[in-house]
């Protein structure tokens, strides 16, 4: 069974066909700069047009769809009620989901005969307890708004923690692994028996850890002190601590942590300074998940810096594990949240023939 799995963005489509159930992986591409100055793809219906130019059947389309809100626990098949439902989402992820609706749109006028299936980020992390995703906010803006901790990068921790259970030959139902995708966007999250029980992203992929642009963690008193100081706006602030923070604003130089080891090495202290924060919180989150796991059997590694960073692995995991009797296995996998948006598609066409 050949599946093509979407992952639309704003002006891109980065796409894998794969034939299932043997996980081989038949196609890959990207699409850039859609809809921009130049470019001869006009909007994601031209973009798909010319990725189904490329193949000669498919049988299901898997889309990744960033947020889903508490509406959708799982992968669900796409029709209008679904559709309708993530829409409702854009407000919570105006960056994201509407991206993702016009690549199934697309898909839906391209193959009006195949099933679309969407697959959500934050669909693994609904299993977090309450007491895990409620902010200490008045509760009505959770009855009201939806505001709670979502947690993203869903697809990549739940594919990064199957395959450690996988390399280990141990059921996962067995095991507690911290999952840790460090990239551009870095989160973390404590997989206790096969469950997210805690995540470090929050109500938007801002909460957290310190990312390449991305504050992470503050007081959130900062947020009107600078607005008020520097007489910024709503959407300036809102620039501010998503594209002019962490690493690259801490650095002065940039976000790309090989360029800030290589000044870091020729004595520049703020590039140090930005790797020091990064690798402590990710130690603090680390620490805190083991405590309330009470334990952990895997560390696990994934994403650009994850997988391709060992001297960022080693500081972090230097003297974490002292106090631990048992120490826990650390793993580098690299993740593939396309492979995993496949067998996710084919598992619910599965059952939907039978």
């Amino acid at each position: 069974m050949k599946i093509l799995v979407i992952n639309s963005g704003s002006s891109s489509i980065k796409y894998k066909l794969f034939d299932m159930p043997e996980e081989k992986l038949i196609l890959k591409g990207l699409i850039e700069h859609i809809g921009e100055k130049g470019s001869h793809i006009r909007n994601h219906y031209t973009g798909l047009k010319a990725i189904l130019r490329k193949i000669n059947s498919v049988c299901a389309v898997g889309h990744r769809v960033v947020h889903g809100q508490e509406l959708f626990k799982k992968p669900v098949l796409i029709d209008n009620s679904v559709i309708q439902k993530i829409r409702q989402c854009c407000q919570i992820a105006p960056l994201h989901n509407p991206a993702n609706l016009a690549g199934i749109m697309a898909c839906k006028k391209l193959l009006p005969k195949v099933r679309q299936i969407a697959v959500f980020d934050t669909a693994f992390h609904q299993t977090l307890p309450d007491y895990a995703y409620i902010y200490g906010l008045p509760y009505e803006y959770y009855q009201r708004l939806g505001v709670r901790k979502y947690g993203f990068h869903g697809t990549s921790h739940e594919y990064v923690a199957h395959e450690a259970a996988e390399m280990l030959k141990k059921p996962l139902n067995k095991l507690k692994i911290i999952t840790c995708h460090l990239g551009n966007g870095c989160s973390i999250t404590a997989v206790d028996k096969g469950k997210s029980i805690d995540t470090s992203m929050g109500f938007t992929p801002l909460e957290g850890l310190i990312m390449g642009t991305r504050c992470g963690d503050i007081d959130p008193a900062l947020v009107t002190y600078i607005m008020k100081n520097k007489r910024f706006n709503l959407l300036k602030i809102d620039d501010i601590l998503n594209k002019a923070s962490g690493l690259k604003g801490i650095s002065g130089i940039s976000n790309d942590m090989r360029i800030l080891q290589e000044k870091a090495r020729t004595g520049n202290k703020r590039a140090k300074l930005a790797i020091d924060i990064f690798i402590y919180r990710i130690k603090k989150y680390i620490g805190a998940y083991a405590a309330i796991m009470g334990g952990v059997d895997v560390l696990v590694f994934t994403a650009g810096i994850g997988e391709n960073q060992k001297g960022v692995r080693e500081k972090i995991c230097q003297g974490i594990f002292a106090h631990l009797k048992k120490k826990p296995k650390v793993l580098v996998i690299p993740t593939d949240e396309e492979l995993l948006i496949a067998r996710q598609t084919y598992k619910l066409i599965m059952r939907l023939i039978k």
